[in-house]
């Protein structure tokens, strides 16, 4: 493992709209402020701008509530056009307590509202939604930088999500392109002897994790670069990273 990583916020990319190309003002911001991808980065980007570069974004204004979304908005007093578009994004209602709607969306994820959020949203009145495939947009952004610059780089799609049994947010991965999804230590011995047997290490998450530390929720930093983690390239999925359901002891 290295002795240092290092870990810097892309600046300079503009409200990103329906059509942009990602991977370019990715590259671009990069090259304006001096430091272009290097072969070896991961580029963490956030779901937002993804979302909204690929149109998944939903106007209030044209949604019908059903009437089990307005019976949910009336009880905690929320917009029954969000609670419709919520209940459209999952696959099946986890939880849902106290005004808090713990979903499981179509991805397989399990998060608040399904991932549908109206905060960082240029337009009043529309909400922003996962991309449909998250794992094919970081593949995308991946394929283009490499385009413009050749260099070999990894690519995450990252999400603010909530933890079981714990306060505050943390990012999650929930795309993932060039590299390996787990590390699996299984086999190896520590330097006591002691053979690990079911060791996997989720690196996207650890690296999306510490890409929010200079990205911020209000700092319009959408992008951040890590530089120096050793990384195996793969095609990893962020699919890998959902517990099977027949090994998962909280459904």
């Amino acid at each position: 493992m290295p002795s240092e990583v290092r870990v810097f916020g892309v600046g300079g990319i503009p409200e990103v709209g329906k059509g942009d190309d990602i991977g370019a003002l990715v590259v671009d911001a990069l090259r304006a402020q001096g430091s272009p991808p290097e072969s070896g980065d991961v580029l963490v980007v956030t779901q937002k701008i993804v979302s909204k570069a690929e149109g998944r974004v939903a106007r209030l204004d044209d949604v019908e509530p059903s009437a089990f979304a307005r019976h949910v908005a009336a009880t905690w007093e929320k917009d029954a056009r969000q609670v419709e578009i919520v209940l459209r994004e999952s696959r099946r209602i986890v939880r849902m307590d106290h005004g808090v709607m713990i979903c499981e969306t179509r991805h397989g994820l399990v998060c608040a509202n399904a991932g549908v959020d109206a905060s960082n949203v240029a337009e009043t009145g529309t909400v922003v939604l996962l991309p449909l495939d998250p794992d094919a947009s970081a593949e995308r952004i991946r394929r283009r930088v490499e385009e413009r610059t050749g260099a070999r780089v990894a690519v995450i799609v990252s999400d603010t999500f909530g933890r079981p049994w714990r306060n505050g947010l943390v990012n999650f991965a929930i795309g993932v392109a060039g590299m390996a999804a787990l590390e699996d230590y299984s086999g190896q011995v520590d330097p006591a002897g002691y053979e690990l047997r079911v060791t996997q290490m989720c690196w996207p998450d650890e690296l999306a994790a510490a890409a929010e530390l200079v990205m911020g929720k209000l700092d319009r930093v959408p992008v951040a670069v890590v530089r120096g983690v050793p990384w195996r390239p793969g095609r990893g999925s962020a699919r890998e990273l959902i517990r099977e359901a027949e090994k998962d002891l909280f459904r």
